[in-house]
């Protein structure tokens, strides 16, 4: 019986169970499609009953619901009416569901274009990115550093006046764990005539800011992040000319020009120059030359050997639109420059001859083209620096802030008595492939291989075998990645990348390493206008041969160097609404935190006098950037960024400490950690005559003070007091008057306008109050 109780009620378990089953409701995934007068509309807004999706580019969308059941369904597109219905779903459906939208004739009135510009489409990217559309500074003298200088998460810190060495800090990583690109070719080689800070503004379309992780087309090994300028290019036959002249007897040119003819030949020239005395007034303590180290109070004195000037050209010539090639251009990159050393790495040390100059001769080639076969896109650029580098040290003196020098007595130099001419060598090839699988689905390739050989002589000593001996490196990055898109509502891409370096040191002592890196990332658009973003990478950057061997300049060399990693994590949201098509508003925000180990530094070597790259343990970093952007019709445009970023020494145990160091869980020196800005621009249009524009721009920077020293060293780290940085508010002041509809430009700038004293790396002091004229002329036929 009982045996029979248990059967029984197993039986009656498993009919519960399938009974209950077969009651269970179905839940389908049902396709639909989205049409205006026959024509698919992309990027409709579908709300069926909680969930929100959209349409693809044609028109098509899926979503889940329970068959048998009838649901609500919203349809929202722009130029459209909405439509809103109830459908009952059947459990099986042969074709999808077809939704007809009505035109709305009131909405197509005020709609000249459906679609994201380019920098829209580059800021919705699932990476941390921030695009700035750079036609709009073009009535301006800024350079390229200067318009990074004003995104969050940014800080563009130089030594001195134009031309000065730069450092720049993004969300904590500066230097060389930023990589830069010029139309997503590394610029690794370009030479000294091209630096972000002498590149004018002029000659971008727009610059692309990647924080923390950098998609695989960029082929690099940033540990931080990466700056991708994208250059002017324009149809038909257009100039573009621009001269400013300013303070400290500065002036800059830049001219762009280029054809396109209807059947496809192309040819396009970029020129600039920019020269400056650099002979503004700085604050220091003076020594006096006759008796040595007696140092005077601090003075204003006048900087006297800081001239700085460079000259480039970049041309192509090539054809565009053609079956074989979207893009075959063979170019030429020519520059030079002449640069003067007022001071080494701190402004206790006064030079009156060191000098270096150089120039670049970079021939070029690049190649693009889209559904090579179908699905597939190749891009493919290659080129190689034969420019020469010298760094000029002949006299054999000591020189003070007024000018004033005596002879040393020895033959060695006032740091390093050298005329070194050399020759770096450096090669670049990248391949880019991309191959669209299905419609969501896609794989991407990238590799970039690099080259340096350092061949130089010092012509005082032609038996110094440390010079002559090459310097090598070579570097290879391969990256493989797969993305999926759901267009308009959700994106994601997972990489990994492949690196190879090896070096070799003039003493024929060689190293070699392989590291392998990987990540994701994505984004997800509850709506239309908000963006949720994240990103995460485990990345690595080699060192680079400047590092390596040094820059012959304030940097020494570290042939010991190792590779350095970071964990990298990034979350964001971006949400942009506007109120009666008038006043438009954007907000967007970041939180970060990247944990690096064997991070590559900058310290002082031995005598104080030089730069040098060593390892630290680990740095954790964490912080969070903001920004706000307002606009009322085209007269007003209001926004700031801030930023905060904490930097922390992970590094337990120092040379030169028993026990745990001081320095553990410190704040890193020499890093700001709280900066922002704010900018008001107001544009008076048709103001004389038809077709005339007035812009009146301001802009604020603040910067927090911060420690030069380790903090918890206190006053032992220099003897008297615990050196700080002090706090820093600058304000700048432009106005540009447009004729002809922007034919015709003339803009006043005023920089630092209260003359407040800064600093930057390592305390150097920036300009004070200066002011610049610039002209602009251009023109454009299509």
């Amino acid at each position: 019986m009982k045996q029979n109780s248990i059967f029984f009620l197993t039986i009656s378990m498993l009919l519960f169970f399938f009974t209950a089953s077969a009651q269970q409701p179905k839940i389908q995934t049902y396709a639909a499609r989205v049409l205006a007068e026959g024509q698919a509309v992309a990027a409709a807004t579908v709300r069926v009953d909680k969930q929100i999706v959209h349409s693809d580019q044609q028109g098509n969308f899926t979503f889940s619901a329970i068959s048998g059941s009838t649901i609500h369904i919203e349809i929202s597109a722009v130029g459209n009416q909405m439509l809103e219905q109830d459908i009952f779903l059947h459990n099986r459906l042969a074709t999808p569901l077809l939704f007809h939208l009505k035109k709305d004739e009131k909405q197509i009135e005020k709609i000249e274009v459906v679609g994201f510009t380019k920098i829209q489409e580059v800021n919705r990217q699932a990476y941390n990115v921030t695009a700035i559309d750079a036609t709009k500074l073009y009535n301006t003298t800024m350079n390229i550093s200067s318009a990074l200088d004003r995104v969050a998460g940014i800080r563009v810190r130089e030594s001195g006046g134009l031309g000065s060495n730069f450092n720049l800090s993004l969300n904590g990583f500066s230097g060389n764990h930023i990589r830069y690109f010029m139309d997503g070719i590394p610029m690794d080689n370009f030479g000294s005539s091209f630096q972000i800070n002498n590149i004018p503004i002029n000659m971008a379309e727009r610059v692309e800011v990647y924080k923390g992780v950098v998609p695989i087309w960029l082929g690099a090994d940033a540990l931080g992040g990466a700056i991708n300028i994208v250059t002017s290019t324009k149809p038909g036959l257009y100039v573009d000319a621009s001269y400013g002249y300013g303070s400290f007897n500065t002036h800059r040119t830049a001219v762009n020009a280029g054809y396109t003819s209807k059947k496809g030949f192309m040819a396009s020239i970029s020129a600039y120059q920019n020269y400056s005395d650099n002979d503004y007034k700085v604050t220091v303590e003076v020594a006096d030359i006759k008796t040595g180290d007696n140092y005077q109070a601090a003075g204003r004195v006048r900087r006297f050997h800081d001239t700085y000037h460079n000259e480039a050209i970049i041309a192509q010539l090539g054809v565009v639109n053609k079956p074989y090639a979207d893009k075959l251009l063979l170019g030429i990159t020519v520059g030079q420059s002449y640069k003067e050393i007022q001071t080494g790495a701190r402004m206790v040390s006064v030079f009156g001859g060191i000098h270096n100059e150089g120039n670049t001769i970079m021939p070029t080639l690049k190649y693009q083209k889209s559904d090579l076969i179908k699905g597939l896109d190749l891009t493919f650029n290659a080129n190689f620096n034969l420019g020469t580098e010298r760094s000029i040290d002949t006299l054999n003196r000591r020189y003070g802030w007024y000018g004033d020098w005596k002879e040393t007595g020895a033959n060695g130099g006032e740091r390093s008595r050298q005329l070194y001419e050399y020759k770096n060598n450096e090669g670049i090839a990248t391949l880019t492939a991309n191959y669209k699988i299905l419609a969501r689905h896609a794989v991407a390739l990238s590799n970039v291989a690099t080259t340096f050989n350092r061949i130089g002589k010092n012509k005082l000593d032609p038996q110094s075998s440390a010079l002559e001996l090459g310097k090598k490196s070579f570097k290879d990055i391969l990256g493989i990645g797969y993305s999926y898109d759901v267009d308009g509502l959700w994106s994601t891409t997972v990489f990994g990348k492949l690196l190879y370096q090896q070096n070799k040191n003039a003493d024929i002592s060689s190293t070699s390493s392989t590291e392998f890196g990987y990540g994701l990332a994505s984004t997800y658009f509850p709506i239309p206008t908000l963006q949720l973003k994240t990103s995460y990478e485990m990345t690595n950057r080699l060192p680079t041969p400047y590092e390596l061997f040094g820059d012959v300049e304030n940097q020494q060399g570290n042939f010991n160097l190792k590779p350095e990693h970071s964990h990298n994590i990034n979350l964001g949201a971006i949400y942009n609404w506007k109120v009666n098509d008038e006043h438009r508003f954007s907000m967007g925000a970041n939180l970060i935190y990247r944990y690096a180990f064997d991070y590559i530094y900058n310290r002082f070597n031995a005598n104080q006098t030089l730069l040098i790259a060593d390892n630290r343990e680990g740095v954790a970093t964490t912080g969070t950037d903001a920004e706000f952007r307002y606009s009322y019709k085209k007269l007003l445009t209001f926004g700031g960024a801030i930023t905060y970023q904490h930097l922390v020494n992970k590094q337990k145990y120092e040379e030169g400490y028993t026990g745990v160091s001081p320095l553990y869980n410190d704040q890193m020196p020499n890093i700001p950690y709280l900066f922002g800005n704010t900018d008001l621009g107001l544009s008076f249009r048709d103001l004389g005559t038809k077709g005339n524009v007035l812009n009146i721009h301001y802009n604020m920077l603040y910067v927090h003070s911060f420690w030069l020293y380790w903090p918890s060293l206190g006053s032992t780290a220099v003897g008297a007091e615990k050196k700080e940085i002090p706090k820093q508010l600058s304000h700048d002041l432009s106005f540009v008057y447009s004729l002809k509809n922007g034919k015709y430009n003339v803009g006043l700038e005023v920089n630092n306008i209260a003359g407040t004293q800064l600093y930057d790396n390592f305390s150097l002091q920036k300009p004070g109050r200066s002011f610049m004229v610039n002209l602009r002329y251009y023109f454009n036929k299509k």
